[in-house]
């Protein structure tokens, strides 16, 4: 099968996007596929990404990564999404691959981009399928990077989903969600093409309990964290990922334990760095790694004790997978996709969103229980076991094959 895949953004950016493209291009490989992927080009981020490179061309055996011309994505430079300038190169381009079908990462983003709905016009003209993946629930974040008055935002928000979302989505021969509660509110945004279908998955091998080791961070890091419970936090340092309701919630933290009972590893970088070191320092043990590579995040997973997300507007939450997978449980907010995954008392715990009192309690008590923490460890990585990226994508291709049957 030759495939087209149009995305928002690939390697050397680390994000739930650019981790399931990666995996969905290895076992497409193995496959035999054939695959043009479109996506933005970081080569202005250079002193960022050194490496951008090295993600496009001939990327891995039939895979071909086309980098198109970027600009800041919401204002802010190192959120990179495609100009509408680059359009003609990806026409062009897709006059030469010829593909059989098309699939769409983020069109909605894409759209912002390109100034049209991507692929689409194309993909009927020549009578082949195109195939949408909602990724990122973007009407929740209005809020995070567009502060305004309480009517105007709603009023915002109506008008992007009524001109942008409902739009652009329902184009497509259908849109693909693994949530089972994203699709439910797929359905009530009024996305009438919306399928449900377990297709993100983990490297079961790559990201495993037995990468733990003594002082694992003293000897990799530099960071002695002694007896400490080690709570890590993954991800971009945005607005978005509810760092200000963390900030909130850990000095009340504190207050119930002692300060020397915790570590905070914090994996990422983003516009709230600054603030987070100057709200944390003096309050709590915590070390700011900024941007780490990808072949890093096994380690510190399986060398932390409890992974914690305060973000509630995920669609999935890959980093639960990955925590699973390491033998950690899992600290979360009970909103969005992640109330798929985690199943309170057993694989990890969560709290009501906003409230920092039920969030200090939920947490203290796997702080404090070392055993409990350890049992919902082992009892994760076996809840993960079904989720394997080899079965994640061969169901993708099954979609697919659907489609292109119904068109030919």
């Amino acid at each position: 099968m030759k495939i087209a895949i149009l995305a928002s953004g690939f390697l050397p950016v680390v994000d739930g996007v650019t981790v399931t493209l990666l995996h969905r291009l290895r076992r497409l490989s193995e496959l035999g596929h054939q695959v043009l992927l479109f996506c933005p080009s970081y080569k202005t981020l250079e002193s960022i990404y050194p490496n951008w490179a090295d993600y496009t061309g001939n990327f891995l055996p039939g895979i071909e990564v086309v980098s198109l011309a970027s600009t800041p994505f919401m204002g802010i430079e190192f959120e990179r999404n495609v100009s509408s300038k680059s359009y003609t190169q990806v026409l062009q381009e897709l006059d030469r691959f010829q593909p059989d079908i098309i699939h769409v990462d983020e069109p909605d983003r894409l759209f912002l981009g390109f100034d049209k709905v991507p692929a689409i016009a194309y993909a009927k003209s020549r009578q082949i399928p195109c195939i949408s993946f909602y990724h990122t629930n973007f009407l929740e974040y209005l809020d995070d990077f567009l502060p305004l008055p309480a009517p105007l935002q709603n009023l915002v928000r109506w008008l992007c989903k009524q001109f942008i979302t409902k739009r652009v989505f329902n184009t497509y021969n259908a849109t693909l969600t693994s949530s089972k509660t994203t699709y439910d509110k797929l359905l009530k945004i009024g996305i009438k093409n919306a399928v449900y279908e377990e297709l993100l998955g983990v490297d079961l091998a790559t990201f495993n309990p037995n990468l733990r080791q003594e002082q694992f961070f003293e000897q990799h890091y530099g960071i002695t964290t002694g007896d400490r419970t080690t709570l890590i936090f993954l991800g971009r340092l945005t607005p978005d990922k509810g760092w200000k309701f963390t900030l909130k919630a850990i000095p009340e933290l504190v207050q119930k334990l002692d300060s020397n009972r915790i570590s905070l590893i914090i994996a990422g970088d983003g516009e709230l760095r600054s603030a987070i070191d100057q709200a944390l320092t003096g309050v709590v043990d915590f070390h700011l790694l900024g941007r780490v590579s990808p072949e890093q995040i096994p380690a510190l997973m399986a060398n932390s004790d409890i992974h914690v997300t305060t973000s509630q507007k995920e669609t999935k939450g890959l980093t639960l997978f990955e925590a699973f997978a390491s033998g950690i449980p899992v600290m979360a907010p009970a909103a969005g996709g992640v109330l798929d995954s985690i199943q309170p008392g057993w694989n990890g715990l969560l709290y009501q969103p906003g409230n920092a009192a039920d969030f200090v309690t939920q947490l203290q008590r796997l702080i404090e229980d070392k055993p409990l923490r350890q049992q919902m460890g082992r009892q994760a990585r076996d809840w993960v076991q079904p989720y394997d990226w080899h079965q994640a994508v061969d169901r993708l291709v099954q979609i697919w094959d659907s489609h292109l049957s119904t068109t030919a």
